[in-house]
């Protein structure tokens, strides 16, 4: 037990569950304790304020300094009363995280002492350094202005000492350097867009919100375990590991009983989200080994949102609390399910939901007919783009792997709706369509009642499902900010919401009745959109050749999927729908190529380091270990008696021979590429090179490493193995 794996396994071993008390009341009392939200505003706010800033918050409109003054100084009150002494603006750059500068809640009295002051000013506006984040070009280095400004639609919360305000971020000459300012663009957009078309149902709807409603899917491993494994610390993922003899392959993780540490962790996280607003709602084991999901209840998408973010902050630090890491890599180990954060997509007005059917008279189903036909219609436009909004080297690892949707977008409607919109397709005259509900299904069990079934089943291979009253977009990455994929998904949806109205507007210009210009328009986009329509199982390389011949986007290549965010019909969606501008994307798409590439640059470092300084060192020294073996066998035995003993030990010292040179001359041989490739300026090309041409390098590498595994010593083996790494608790 000498090796340093070995006392960090058996360390493992030995943890037990942290105690956490669960809190004297029940969750619906101590649920938003550190937000201010709308209970806190009523109390802490004169009323005249109150109603002002309530009339922001819904009607988006903008906030008056003066209002924001009141709203200071009641916030402070708040705040200070829960212990805060600082305040920050925080914000999601580009860089997929989260960022914040905290400032005190002091300044001078003008008499050589302190006060504590916190003015509107402060909480509408700071003026980080933006010349550090990731800007695409936007900015030089020497131009370091950039502007956070208060969303008042996503209330302000505690953590720790700190007043926490989530802000947009701009640059000073006004293009969104973060997330949240195009998201909040997008869902501009589709309120205008999809309320236009929903009031020729209901003349009544005044507004359109869109819902989201994450999955957040994470594994957890020993903390110490995490620390003896550089490929982990350093990328998030293992870069080599050979397959545990046991995995997933018995289904007997998912829902199972939840290993003890993990439910305390669960406990633990649960009870301070609520405390932060989040609405946690389910938990379980997910399918991988040491793989585990959240999921809170629906929520207003840019609130959800922030809420994810946040939820991934509290997971990385409540789980070092509990001794453990917590890993929110799409695929951090081979040959297993990796993690998705699917999002749950839904639209809802003032007076219902708009996806749900049945509904309640005809008109209602062709409303719903309307907006999942236009929905889809936005998929099949901008399939390339929406990949593309999903798309990074970490998810790149896990779309079309184990249960994860392939890398072609298309959506699963279930034989009910899509039967019902081929009805529609091939309808000849102007009638309305009535759709069934849930129906009984009866089981012949004495004792179960009768259940109730829905009108669609589900298809896990499916990027983008209809599931009920929503769409299920599955392809997200679990690392991912949702913003990326949802401000995508809803500008494009928003865009042919737009298209939609206008066609019907000018069919009844001429003198067409609604219903009937309704259903011609429907018709042509039911014909126009069935490429992207696909029930059937997205693994299959049938459905891969079919995908072709639809004129679908089957690109892989990370880089080059990056592309379809400046195709011509890309930047006229978003700029159309006044989202973001031609420049604004092209800096996006810088900082995606870079990205990309300082991602599979560091794989690559790592994995050279341990290859030169773990894998080959141990290997080698196990190899002399046979080779002495062998020496002494023939210092003991005649030559063919020898020969005969030692027959193993010299074909595993040519294994072992075989693989370490060709690791050794392929990482010589990787670096030397790397080094060319760097000089590369067009940052485009350097990832695509990044992709070609250093990536492969790399899987070949791992297979020879994973081989190597398996022939030495178990003992003289530094790093932790799958076996422990994904069974250990």
């Amino acid at each position: 037990m000498s090796n340093l794996r070995f006392k960090v396994v058996e360390e493992a071993f030995k943890k037990r569950p942290l105690d956490v008390p669960a809190p004297k009341e029940r969750p619906s009392e101590y649920f938003g304790k550190y937000v201010f939200n709308r209970e806190k505003m009523f109390k802490y706010l004169p009323l005249a304020t109150y109603e002002k800033l309530r009339e922001v918050i819904e009607k988006s409109i903008p906030l008056d300094l003066a209002v924001a003054d009141e709203v200071a100084r009641g916030m402070k009150r708040w705040a200070m009363e829960m212990g805060a002494t600082h305040c920050t603006h925080w914000f999601q750059p580009l860089t997929e995280g989260t960022a914040e500068k905290h400032d005190a809640f002091v300044e001078h009295d003008g008499k050589g002492g302190m006060l504590e002051n916190f003015s509107g000013k402060e909480l509408v506006q700071q003026e980080p350094d933006a010349s550090s984040f990731p800007n695409g070009g936007i900015r030089s280095t020497f131009e370091a202005r950039g502007y956070s400004a208060w969303d008042p639609a996503s209330p302000v919360f505690i953590v720790g000492d700190t007043l926490m305000i989530p802000t947009v971020f701009i640059s000073y000459t006004g293009e969104a350097l973060d997330y949240k300012a195009p998201l909040k663009k997008s869902l501009a957009a589709i309120d205008r867009a999809a309320t236009a078309v929903a009031q020729l149902f209901d003349r009544h709807v005044r507004h359109v919100n869109v819902n989201l409603g994450w999955e957040q899917e994470y594994f957890l491993v020993d903390e110490g375990l995490y620390a003896a494994r550089p490929d982990l610390l350093l990328t998030g993922r293992t870069l080599m590991g050979h397959d545990s003899a046991k995995n997933q392959q018995m289904d007997d993780h998912y829902f199972g009983a939840i290993p003890e540490r993990v439910a305390a962790f669960m406990k633990d996280l649960e009870i301070q989200a609520l405390e932060l607003g989040i609405p946690c709602k389910t938990r379980h084991n997910e399918v991988a080994p040491n793989q585990f999901e959240l999921a809170p209840i629906f929520e207003e998408c840019n609130l959800a949102v922030d809420h994810n973010m946040l939820i991934m902050s509290l997971m990385r630090k409540i789980a070092r609390k509990h001794g453990f890491r917590c890993l929110l890599h799409e695929k951090p180990f081979a040959g297993i399910n990796g993690s998705g954060k699917h999002n749950n997509w839904s639209l809802t007005t003032d007076t219902g939901v708009l996806l749900h059917a049945p509904g309640k008279t005809p008109e209602d189903n062709l409303r719903f007919i309307t907006f999942i036909v236009e929905t889809l219609m936005a998929v099949y436009r901008h399939n390339g783009l929406i990949k593309a909004s999903i798309m990074s080297a970490t998810n790149s690892h896990r779309l079309g792997a184990h249960e994860a949707p392939p890398a072609i977008i298309s959506s699963f409607l279930g034989s009910q709706v899509a039967e019902l919109l081929d009805r529609v397709e091939n309808s000849t005259k102007d009638e309305l369509f009535t759709m069934e509900g849930k129906h009984g299904m009866k089981l012949d069990i004495p004792q179960i009642p009768e259940l109730m079934i829905d009108n669609t089943d589900r298809n896990r291979t499916s990027p983008f499902a209809f599931t009920g009253n929503r769409f299920e977009f599955r392809a997200v990455g679990s690392s991912a900010n949702c913003a990326s994929a949802m401000l995508t998904l809803n500008t494009a949806v928003a865009e042919a919401l737009t298209d939609f109205r206008r066609r019907v507007d000018a069919l009844m210009a001429g003198g067409e009745g609604k219903i009937s210009a309704i259903l011609d328009v429907l018709r042509e986009d039911i014909k126009t959109c069935k490429p992207i329509r696909f029930d059937g199982n997205g693994y299959s390389d049938e459905w891969k050749e079919e995908a072709a011949r639809r004129g679908l986007d089957c690109e892989t290549s990370c880089p080059l999927v990056i592309d379809r965010y400046l195709d011509p019909e890309s930047v006229q969606m978003y700029e159309s729908m006044h989202v973001m501008n031609r420049h604004e994307l092209e800096a996006r798409n810088e900082i995606k190529w870079e990205t990309y590439q300082k991602k599979i640059q560091i794989e690559a470092r790592v994995m050279g380091d341990i290859c030169m300084n773990h894998i080959i060192p141990v290997a080698t020294k196990y190899q002399s270990e046979l080779v002495d073996n062998v020496h002494k066998i023939y210092s003991v035995f005649p030559p063919e008696k020898a020969k005969e003993l030692t027959a193993y030990n010299v074909d595993l010292i040519e294994k072992i021979n075989k693989h370490t040179n060709f690791i050794a001359e392929n990482v010589e041989k990787m670096v030397e590429r790397r080094k060319e490739v760097n000089r590369i300026e067009n940052i485009r090309e350097k990832a695509i090179a990044y992709h070609d041409d250093i990536a492969p390098y790399m899987d070949s590498i791992r297979y020879h490493v994973d081989k190597l595994e398996l022939i030495v010593e178990d003992e003289m083996w530094t790093l932790p193995k799958y076996r422990e790494l994904l069974f250990v608790r």
